[in-house]
C-alpha cells in the first residue's frame, strides 16, 4: 500500500508490535511519528525507521501523562502536517492470580492499556484529518474472553474496546473512523516472552491455536495498514481478531493455555 506523503503516529511504537506497524508505515512512504516511554528506545527506533528514506520523529513520554502525549501530538503535527493514521499500542502485561494482585498492579495495567488510549486519542483529535483519518487501537482477545490469571489485562482491554467504539460512534460524522486489532499470539514480542516463559509453556500456547503456530509482527502490521487505508474506507468500530483462530476456541482453552 502508498502511503507517500501521508502522516502516521504510532504511540508505543519504538518496540515489538507497535515498532513493526511504524515500520510498516515508514516503508510504505509515511511520514512517521513514534512515541514511548524511553528514550533510549525511541533514538533506536528513529534511526531504524530513518532507513526507509522518510521523515521520522520521535518523543519520549509516557501515555499516562496527558499533557506530555498532548505535547508530542502538537509537535509532530506541526512538523509533519495533519495525522491520517493514528496507533495506540502502548501495553503492559503479566500473569498474575486475582488474589494474588496488588491494587497497584492492576491500576497500573489499566492506567498504561486504557487511560493511555483515552489519552492518545483524545490528545490527537484536533490533529486528526477530517475527514480521512485513521485510527486503530491494539486491544487482545482477553477483551471478550475472560482468561485466568489476566484480571487486570481482561478489565483493560475491555475498556478499549468499548473506547474504540464508542469514538467511532462520535466521529464518524467528522470523517475519522477508529478500529482495533487484538493480536493472538504473536512471536518475537515481549507479551509471549512473558505469558509463555517457558518452551512447554509455549508449546501449549501454540496448541490452543487452531493453525498451530504464532503469528507474526508483520502480519499483524499489514491488518493495521489495510485498516488505515481506502481500501476499509467503510469500515468502523469494529475489533479485528488477527489470531490465528485462537479466540474461537473460547475462554476455557485460553487459560487452559495460559496456565500450562
Amino acid at each position: 500500500m502508498n502511503y507517500r506523503d501521508k502522516v502516521a503516529f504510532i504511540a508505543g511504537g519504538t518496540t515489538g508490535i507497535n515498532f513493526g506497524i511504524a515500520n510498516a508505515f515508514a516503508a510504505a512512504g509515511a511520514k512517521v511519528a513514534v512515541l514511548s516511554r524511553k528514550q533510549e528506545n525511541v533514538d533506536t527506533a528513529v534511526e531504524a525507521l530513518k532507513a526507509h528514506g522518510g521523515e521520522v520523529l520521535g518523543f519520549a513520554a509516557d501515555v499516562r501523562d496527558a499533557d506530555a502525549v498532548s505535547a508530542a501530538l502538537a509537535q509532530a503535527a506541526e512538523t509533519l502536517g495533519p495525522i491520517d493514521a493514528l496507533v495506540s499500542g502502548a501495553a503492559g502485561n503479566f500473569l498474575a492470580p486475582a488474589d494474588k494482585l496488588s491494587p497497584n498492579a492492576f491500576k497500573t495495567v489499566v492506567d498504561i492499556d486504557l487511560l493511555g488510549t483515552f489519552n492518545v486519542l483524545r490528545s490527537a483529535h484536533p490533529y486528526l484529518r477530517k475527514p480521512g483519518a485513521a485510527v486503530v487501537n491494539i486491544t487482545a482477545p482477553q477483551a471478550w474472553l475472560p482468561t485466568v490469571y489476566q484480571v487486570h489485562a481482561c478489565a483493560a482491554k475491555a475498556g478499549v474496546d468499548q473506547v474504540t467504539r464508542t469514538c467511532a460512534l462520535e466521529w464518524g460524522p467528522v470523517g475519522i473512523r477508529v478500529n482495533g486489532i487484538a493480536p493472538g499470539p504473536i512471536a518475537d514480542t515481549e507479551g509471549m516472552r512473558r505469558l509463555a516463559p517457558t518452551p512447554e509453556a509455549t508449546q501449549a500456547l501454540v496448541a490452543s491455536v487452531p493453525v498451530r503456530r504464532y503469528g507474526t509482527i508483520q502480519e499483524i502490521a499489514k491488518a493495521a495498514l489495510w485498516l488505515c487505508s481506502e481500501d476499509a474506507g467503510y469500515v468502523t468500530g469494529v475489533i479485528l481478531p488477527v489470531d490465528g483462530g485462537w479466540s474461537l476456541a473460547g475462554s476455557g482453552a485460553m487459560s487452559a493455555a495460559m496456565s500450562g
